[in-house]
């Protein structure tokens, strides 16, 4: 009797470890697939920024190194 409550505890021990690990991995799935759609839903098309030539890096203000937006 006492192999059998063994057994028993042996098996949900293994059932609680594998659904633990999979929750986990769920759990890592879906937070990357959150990051992955934020990352494509959040592109602006232009923000203000100086252009090319503009900033000084010396008043604390940079321009970008290429700006994907049109020029003025």
């Amino acid at each position: 009797m006492i192999a059998t409550g063994t057994a028993t505890r042996q098996i949900r021990t293994r059932a609680v470890v594998w659904l633990s690990i999979g929750a986990g991995l769920l759990l890592l799935l879906i937070a990357n697939s959150h990051l992955v759609y934020v990352a494509i839903m959040s592109q602006p098309e232009c923000v203000a920024h100086l252009r090319q030539g503009e900033g000084s890096g010396r008043d604390g203000k940079f321009s970008a190194a290429r700006s994907s937006c049109a020029p003025r």
